[in-house]
């Protein structure tokens, strides 16, 4: 059967815009390749021109230029219309694009809306307004435990402050006169020796020494205390 009748044939798919906007460049470039050939040989027909006296020679020059010139408008309005083709794919290849993220966009944002609304399920405003009253409540026991451990033993609650402060004007206002008057204060002074020669009564010591008699041959010398000084043994017969 498939021998009388054939196979049928699968189609083949349509053209992306990317193999049109390739086969449309493809194109183009083969036209500028044209045209450049044209413009050598336009230049060559030039030179010829201005070489070549007026004449049958200088026509026929022309009418070969001209006849090139006219190829070279044929390919440049082709060419013109092949950009404007690639300008419109361009045109329809972004619009696609931006179809397709927008759609990628929507996809992401229902999967996350999905899964948000689930995480809401299991988080309720009740119960963080309750969480945050019992953290409050903790505080403030804790606040009050700190307060009662911190407290101070064996003082009494009775005291005057305005005694106490009375109190610590006075001591200043001492403590600024010490330190007027000997420029440090007495507790930082040091401690004055009490006179025990004076207690005891004891004589005071000589400073200078003492006067020699005039009537002694041999004198004596006394030393630094202002004692006498014994006398040296002569050698001398």
């Amino acid at each position: 059967m498939k021998r009388v009748f054939g196979v049928k044939k699968d189609k083949e798919p349509p053209p992306s815009i990317e193999d049109a906007s390739e086969r449309i460049n493809k194109r183009g470039e083969s036209v500028d390749e044209k045209i450049k050939k044209l413009d050598v040989e336009l230049s060559r027909y030039k030179e010829q021109i201005k070489k070549t006296r007026p004449g049958p020679a200088q026509e026929a020059v022309k009418a070969r230029a001209m006849r090139v010139l006219k190829q070279k408008r044929m390919y440049e309005g082709q060419r013109d219309m092949l950009y404007n083709q690639t300008f419109n794919l361009d045109q329809v290849a972004f619009a696609s694009e931006g179809i397709k993220d927008a759609q990628q966009t929507m996809s992401a944002l229902k999967s996350a809306n999905k899964e948000l609304k689930g995480m809401m399920k299991t988080v309720r405003i009740q119960d963080i307004d309750n969480l945050q009253d019992e953290m409050m409540d903790m505080m403030d026991v804790s606040n009050e435990i700190q307060e009662t451990l911190g407290r101070s033993y064996n003082v009494p609650d009775d005291i005057d402050e305005d005694e106490l402060l009375g109190e610590l004007d006075a001591l200043e206002a001492d403590m600024g006169f010490e330190t007027e008057a000997d420029g440090v204060p007495s507790y930082l002074q040091p401690d004055k020796e009490s006179d025990l020669e004076g207690e005891l009564n004891l004589p005071s010591a000589p400073t200078g020494q003492t006067a020699v008699p005039t009537g002694r041959t041999n004198a004596q010398a006394e030393d630094e205390l202002g004692l006498p000084a014994v006398p040296r043994a002569s050698l001398r017969g």
